[in-house]
Formats: C-alpha cells, sequence, structure tokens
C-alpha cells in the first residue's frame, strides 16, 4: 500500500491492534470456525465448477490444494503472526502458494468474506443449538416421567412464599414441562431462523455470475437460503432470537431450581435430597447441604447473564455488516451454550433423584390448614351458601384451628359447627366423618379433576398429552439430523469427484 496525502510510512498491523485484535480474532476463528471454513470452501468450490463457472481444470487443483491444506496444517498448532489479517487469508495465502495467484483467486469468485462470515456464525450456532435441544429434550422426557412417578405424591403448593393448597409432586412438575416445552418451541422457532443460508449474497447485493443459492445451502446442510441478500449480511435476528431464547429458558428454570432450594431448607423440608447431591460442612457436622442446587441456580444466572449480553451487543447496531455481531461477539455468546448445558445436565440427573418427604408435606398441611379451600366449595355445593359466606366460615375454622396447632380433620368440627350455626342461624348437614373427608389433602386433589388440575385422570392425560408432543420434538430432531448428515455425505461426494483419480 502506498503511502497517502500524510506521508504515511505505517505497516499493517499495529502491533497493538494485532494484539488486541487480530490475534483473538484469529484464535477464536481457529478454535470455533475452522471446520465451518472448510465446509464453505468445499460447497462453494462444488458450486463454483457445477453451475458453469469454473472448469474441471480449475476446480480439480483448488479442490487438491484444499484437501493438501487440510492434511498438513494442523491449525490447532497455529500462532498468529500479523503476515496475513485472519484465518481466511491465511487459507487463501496457502493456495496462492500452491497454486499461484490466478487460479488461487478463483475460489473467491461471487462471494465475500461477509457472507462468508455469517455462514460460519450460523453454522457454530447450529453445531450448538442441536446439542442444547438434545438435552431441553432429555430435561423434558426426564420431568414427565417424574412427574407419572410422583403422580399422587402429595406436596404444599405455595403463593408468595406461604403454604397455599395441597397438590401433588406431578402436577408441579408437569407446570415445569409445560413451560420447558414453549421455550423449546422458541428455541425451535430460533433455529429455524439460523436455518437459512446467507452465501451467495456475497458483500451485499448477491453477484452477476450465475451461482446456484440453493445448492449452496443444501451442500452446507441448510434448510434454505436465506432470500434478501442485503438481509443476509445485515440481520442478527438469528443471533438475538437464539439469545432470547436462551435466556427465557434459563431464566424459567431459575425460578424452578429456586423452588427446590426453597423446599429442601430445614424449615420446609418436603423435599429429600439423596447423599450422592449433598455435601457436608467442613466444621458442622449435622449439616447436609444441596449444594448441586446452588451450583444450577448460579449457572442458570449466569447463561441468563450471556444471554442477555448479546442482546445488548447487538442493540443500536447499524443495519448493515458490522464487526459487532462478529468473530469476538459470537465466541463470548458461546459461553452460554457451556452454562446452560451444564445446568441441563445436572438437572436431568437430580431430579429422578428427589422424594418428597411425606412426613413432612404431612406435618406443613396439618399445621397450615391449607385444605380448608375445599371446606369453602363443599359448602357452596353442599350447603347452598354463597362463596363469601362459605369463605369466612371456613376462615373461622382455620383461624380456631390454628390457634390451639390442631389439625383440621381431627380438631375442626365443633369450630365449624359453631361457625356455620352462627353465619347460617341453622345446623349443618355435613357430620363429623364426612367433614373430615372433605379438609382431607387427598379429597382435595381428587376433586379437582377439571382440564388442567390435579386429580388422578387429569393428570394423567395431562402427562400423555406431553409425551406426545415431545415425541414430536425428538421426531423433528431427527428429521434434521438425517438432513444434515445427507448434506455432509453428498458434499463429500461431490467434492471427492473434483479431486479425480489420484
Amino acid at each position: 500500500m502506498t503511502a497517502g496525502p500524510f506521508n504515511d510510512t505505517s505497516v499493517f498491523p499495529d502491533p497493538v491492534y494485532k494484539e488486541t485484535v487480530l490475534r483473538p480474532l484469529f484464535d477464536g476463528a481457529k478454535d470455533h470456525h475452522v471446520d465451518g471454513f472448510r465446509l464453505i470452501d468445499r460447497a462453494h468450490l462444488v458450486m463454483l465448477h457445477e453451475t458453469g463457472i469454473l472448469t474441471i481444470e480449475q476446480a480439480r487443483p483448488i479442490a487438491q490444494a484444499l484437501e493438501a491444506i487440510d492434511r498438513e496444517i494442523d491449525v490447532s498448532t497455529l500462532t498468529y503472526t500479523g503476515e496475513v489479517e485472519d484465518f481466511f487469508f491465511l487459507i487463501e495465502k496457502q493456495l496462492r502458494t500452491r497454486l499461484g495467484p490466478d487460479l488461487a483467486g478463483r475460489l473467491h469468485t461471487a462471494r465475500s468474506r461477509n457472507d462468508i462470515d455469517h455462514t460460519l456464525f450460523k453454522l457454530g450456532l447450529k453445531h450448538r443449538i442441536d446439542p442444547l435441544l438434545e438435552r431441553l429434550t432429555r430435561l423434558a422426557e426426564t420431568l414427565a416421567s417424574v412427574a407419572e412417578r410422583e403422580s399422587n405424591t402429595l406436596i404444599v403448593a405455595y403463593t408468595h412464599g406461604q403454604p397455599a393448597q395441597p397438590t401433588v409432586f406431578g402436577h408441579y412438575l408437569c407446570a415445569v414441562l409445560e413451560t420447558l416445552l414453549r421455550d423449546i418451541a422458541r428455541l425451535e422457532s430460533a433455529r429455524d431462523i439460523v436455518d437459512r443460508c446467507p452465501m451467495g449474497a456475497a458483500a451485499i447485493t448477491t453477484s452477476g455470475f450465475p451461482i446456484d443459492r440453493e445448492m449452496m445451502a443444501r451442500l452446507l446442510g441448510f434448510s434454505r437460503p436465506l432470500q434478501n441478500s442485503y438481509g443476509c449480511i445485515a440481520s442478527i435476528d438469528y443471533i438475538t432470537s437464539t439469545y432470547s431464547a436462551i435466556e427465557l429458558i434459563f431464566l424459567h428454570l431459575g425460578r424452578f431450581i429456586q423452588d427446590l432450594q426453597f423446599w429442601t431448607s430445614f424449615e420446609v423440608g418436603q423435599i429429600y435430597v439423596p447423599n450422592a447431591f449433598v455435601q457436608i460442612s467442613s466444621i458442622m457436622p449435622q449439616k447436609r447441604n444441596p449444594v448441586p442446587i446452588e451450583h444450577m441456580r448460579h449457572l442458570a444466572s449466569q447463561t441468563v447473564g450471556r444471554a442477555q449480553a448479546m442482546l445488548t451487543i447487538m442493540h443500536n447496531t447499524p443495519f448493515t455488516d458490522m464487526n459487532d455481531s462478529e468473530g469476538e461477539s459470537q465466541g463470548f455468546g458461546y459461553g452460554a451454550f457451556e452454562s446452560g448445558g451444564r445446568v441441563l445436565d445436572l438437572l436431568a440427573a437430580l431430579v429422578p433423584a428427589l422424594r418428597i418427604n411425606p412426613d413432612r408435606v404431612r406435618q406443613n398441611i396439618r399445621r397450615s390448614c391449607i385444605t380448608v379451600t375445599e371446606l369453602a366449595d363443599s359448602l357452596v355445593r353442599r350447603e347452598g351458601l354463597s362463596f363469601r359466606e362459605a369463605h369466612e366460615i371456613a376462615a373461622e375454622v382455620s383461624r380456631a384451628v390454628v390457634a390451639i396447632g390442631g389439625d383440621i380433620a381431627a380438631d375442626g368440627y365443633e369450630a365449624f359447627q359453631e361457625a356455620f350455626e352462627r353465619c347460617t342461624k341453622r345446623k349443618t348437614a355435613i357430620d363429623k366423618a364426612l367433614f373430615a373427608d372433605i379438609v382431607s389433602p387427598e379429597t382435595f386433589v381428587a376433586v379437582r379433576d377439571r382440564f388442567g388440575g390435579p386429580a388422578p385422570a387429569t393428570l394423567s392425560r395431562a402427562i400423555a398429552g406431553y409425551n406426545q408432543e415431545i415425541s414430536g420434538i425428538r421426531s423433528r430432531m431427527q428429521e434434521t439430523q438425517r438432513r444434515t448428515d445427507a448434506a455432509l455425505q453428498d458434499l463429500k461426494t461431490r467434492f471427492t469427484a473434483l479431486l479425480g483419480a489420484r
């Protein structure tokens, strides 16, 4: 490069720029995108030949040089020297050394680092989204299985941090599962956006050469090309949709994890964590610390933070190809997949090991009078009272029982009779045995057999529906994997044909 009007004699790259920007970018590409570069080079060469843009006499030596570079250069051992700007130019330099500038330069026909980069980043995201979807699906299967196992296991459900109503553990887990399935759907939708190939957009406006964008997308394992070429290099919704979905997944799972922390506390104690997931204090031998739950909580929070940071990085950037969305940002975002994957693996191992402590649940139900809502409902159905009047009677009964530290089924009938007669000026038709049945947690659950409720038959139908939904997710994942494998094999076959007999 000649000196400009300021008699500029500086030489690229400036040493500080080299160390603060170029070296980290090179190392990031070396760590994350080598396979993507290889695929793009090979697919682009196949497309250039099969569309007639390159003859076999041009394409074959390029293919042979690409294969030799892969065979002879151990990328993991490379150290950035500043001789070339980035990993892309390293490969181009190797091609020029082996083929000469004219033939080597033909591989770059009808493409740009703009469409290459966004294709690389999409390949990198797909490579990470798919294992994350696998982990999420495995967790969904685990939740469904444990929900079925625990479909008759009573627990105390809390609102505002206080005992509210009895339900069963399976019903609670299905609420978590429903949210997870919606989160999986959001990530699947994001993956569909990622699965649209930018190759062929070139710098901004495609090319005057007769390229085949459909072929490029297919050979690289994408579902289809992304249509608008400006959008191929400018739109970053494939990033924001992915990390928005990840943020919500781990925000929601963090709430579940926080419940586990609360429910395992000594004061609540309705969940028992097995010894395999418990650490003891270094000084207090009586303590059982379910530390894995804490690790899941902070890892989930770290994942949310990383995903939020990716959205913040994209905020207020121009709608064009910009470094803000590229190499270093992509590498930073990959950390969300790593920490999130650890949460999912640990949660899928912990949930089946958890057990509900029935004695503590019974004790907490007794102390909190949380079955009294059904007393109010039964008075409306059996005695024809308004709900407000029935609610006042039930509230009076619960206050009387709590005051004596009693059990509503055993100790609440006399208080009920008095409250009923005072409010209605008549005697109740509900005898002591029926009263005890009405305020039992088993009855509370059994009568709530409406759609979405915890009653056995209703819950069983719900779990069957969730399993069917999970099966659909599995089928879609398998179909995507088949398509990807077929694309890789097709590219391998066509590239091998270019190499010719040697």
